[in-house]
């Protein structure tokens, strides 16, 4: 009977050897990058109960309705976190946070579930990095959310991308303008996608979010709600502006952005990229002034950006932009006979003290053999120990880019090498 042959889920990719050295050093970008806007790191569990994802992302979202991992543990329901703003969050009001005093300046990275169909970009479990500011509904915070999650791309390298920008008003607003939109899409609701017609009644504005073909007509002619703002928001999203203005970071409105998820507020934004084609996002955000007190909080301003790492990379691929460095080993130990090898193995670790990076074969291969190894390894420098060099104490040290060979002791080796 032949063995079974066993794969990765659907949408669940393998980060292999070769790929991991760029997200590490992505990674190192967005832990200094959040250190010097001063935000803190926090790590939620990649589970969360099922109630939380629906109440803070919203019933009739494409995540809630369509996407999620839920499951089922005695009484328990569980779901595979979807997204991280509903999770830190509840962290937040878990842990009572706002009594650390002023605002909370969070960042996160890890990965997220949804259940849709793989494409490039976008897989099942996929990985995002992003920050919230818990406690403070200036324009300054909207604006410094936006700075750092821009500062990250530009880190990177990427600047070919377009900011989009919105409001999408305070609940007084949205109320008027979700009149205007019943009312505007009314006589066509029998024209309009299934879904979209489950939103008309309950939340109107996520129709214009809506990606299916039969919507498209009835979002290009439909209302915005820039016309409905009232006072306190426009001067809200108006200092937002004149902000990013003094900081010279260009934008362009968009008066039909509204996200894809029930809690923002007021501020909206997107980051897109054309080397990503028709799926252009990088990331998003917004503000989200209720969600705190909905998920059973007391009543605290937030704003957030989330942005998919997958995506990133696929832009860098596009713009021929290498993340990491080109793997490499400072000394690799080439050994000749038993004795060498023991030699290698007590001394690896001196080297390694010494802050260098250092290996041996583990295979008891040839001389020959060790020597194509290295330079698979792309070591800068071999060792090459054997008895001879054992009985005089001194050993060959190869430099393996310029092909010179010098005869020194280990600790003389230490001295040269070391870093």
């Amino acid at each position: 009977m032949p063995k079974p042959k066993y794969t990765s889920h659907v949408g669940m990719v393998d980060i292999l050897p070769d790929e991991s050295p760029k997200w590490r050093a992505l990674e190192t970008i967005i832990h200094e990058e959040a250190a010097k806007f001063n935000f803190e790191e926090i790590r939620t569990p990649i589970m969360e109960q099922t109630e939380l994802i629906v109440r803070g992302i919203g019933q009739l979202t494409d995540i809630v309705s369509k996407e999620i991992f839920a499951f089922e543990k005695g009484d328990s329901h569980y779901v595979l976190r979807p997204e991280l703003t509903a999770p830190v969050v509840r962290a937040f009001v878990e842990h009572h946070m706002e009594q650390r005093g002023g605002s909370q300046k969070l960042y996160y990275i890890g990965p997220m579930f949804r259940a849709e169909r793989p494409q490039k970009g976008r897989q099942r479990q996929f990985h995002q990095f992003g920050a919230e500011v818990l406690g403070s509904d200036d324009p300054v915070a909207d604006v410094e959310i936006i700075a750092l999650m821009i500062r990250v791309y530009e880190r990177v390298g990427i600047s070919n991308f377009e900011l989009k920008l919105n409001s999408v008003g305070d609940p007084e607003s949205r109320e008027a303008y979700k009149e205007a939109l019943r009312e505007y899409l009314k006589p066509n609701l029998g024209k309009l996608s299934e879904l979209s017609q489950k939103r008309f009644e309950k939340n109107p504005m996520r129709i214009l979010d809506s990606k299916e073909d039969e919507d498209q007509p009835f979002i290009k002619d439909a209302p915005v709600i820039n016309d409905y703002l009232n006072e306190e928001s426009k001067a809200h999203f108006q200092q937002v502006k004149d902000y990013l203005d003094d900081l010279g970071i260009n934008y362009t409105l968009d008066p039909h952005l509204v996200r894809g998820l029930d809690y923002y507020t007021r501020t909206a934004f997107e980051l897109t990229s054309p080397d990503l084609g028709s799926q252009d996002a990088l990331a998003g955000g917004g503000r989200y002034d209720l969600l705190v007190e909905e998920i059973g909080g007391p009543s605290t301003p937030a704003i957030g950006f989330a942005a998919g790492m997958e995506r990133l990379f696929i832009a860098c691929e596009e713009l021929e932009i290498e993340l990491a460095k080109e793997k490499s080993v400072d000394v690799y130990f080439v050994t000749l006979g038993d004795a060498a090898r023991k030699w290698a193995l007590t001394h690896l670790p001196k080297a390694r003290e010494a802050g260098l990076s250092a290996t041996m074969d583990y295979m008891s291969r040839s001389m020959k053999a060790q020597m194509k190894d290295a330079n698979r390894e792309n070591a800068h420098y071999t060792i090459i120990i054997g008895d001879n060099e054992l009985a005089e104490g001194k050993f060959t040290l190869r430099n393996m880019k310029e092909s010179e060979e010098i005869s020194l002791g280990f600790e003389d080796i230490l001295a040269k090498l070391g870093v």
